[in-house]
């Protein structure tokens, strides 16, 4: 509030000084500093060619504050099944659900454009991104020594309060190593994994032609060892 009108006093100095003049040069002026802080509902103004005042609407402050830190969650769970804590850790884990969505969307899995006319194909294309969120969300937990994720977040015994990082994750994140090397997000754990690949070399010259897998480098392999996969060393014949 007090950044906001100390912008608004510079504007009024200018106005009565005579260098800032014209209603719509005024409210240009006024629009682009009113909502820098996200409080220019609690302000009153009025401008005019050649003049321009403000104030704080103490009222609506006044109400905001009455209500300040305080927000009511409804339920039609009985209390039996879900007390209060239980309610409010229930709408905040919410917030996995829509990081599901963000990544069936857009991020990882492309659910649109859904290029499918009969209502069963789209119901099957919909349903196999489903299944991938869910693999998604267990190799999110399997992988998770190698990437930023919180292995062992702290329990709140609040549940309004703001979750907390364990020490062995603020560690992961500050020194940006882990006993397997250097932490990565989830997005360029696959990127790397995506560089282990089946090659086929053909010789100048030559109709020889020959099959290669890439080295894995430790990272790798410990991403397969996590969820119990062995990398094959060999070319199937």
């Amino acid at each position: 509030m007090a950044a906001t009108q100390a912008l608004l006093a510079r504007i009024a100095e200018r106005v009565d000084r005579g260098t800032l003049t014209g209603a719509a040069r005024i409210g240009e002026a006024v629009g682009k500093v009113i909502n820098k802080y996200k409080v220019g509902k609690h302000f009153r103004y009025q401008i005019t060619d050649t003049g321009f005042t403000y104030g704080r609407d103490e009222a609506a402050i006044a109400a905001e504050a009455a209500l300040d830190g305080i927000y009511v969650l409804r339920t039609c769970v009985p209390a039996a099944d879900l007390d209060a804590p239980a309610v409010v850790q229930s709408y905040k884990n919410l917030a996995h659900l829509e990081r599901d969505f963000r990544s069936i969307k857009t991020d990882d899995l492309d659910l649109r454009p859904i290029h499918h006319r009969l209502s069963d194909r789209v119901k099957a294309h919909v349903l196999i991104c489903l299944l991938a969120c869910y693999l998604t969300w267990h190799l999110r937990k399997t992988w998770a020594p190698l990437t930023y994720t919180d292995e062992h977040p702290p329990a709140r015994d609040n549940p309004v309060a703001p979750a907390q990082r364990s020490p062995a994750a603020k560690a992961k994140a500050s020194r940006q190593q882990t006993p397997h090397g250097t932490p990565r997000s989830f997005r360029a754990l696959l990127d790397h994994l995506a560089t282990l690949t089946r090659n086929q070399i053909r010789y100048h010259h030559t109709n020889i032609e020959i099959d290669t897998l890439t080295q894995p480098t430790p990272e790798q392999r410990r991403a397969f060892d996590l969820i119990g996969v062995t990398i094959p060393l060999t070319i199937a014949a």
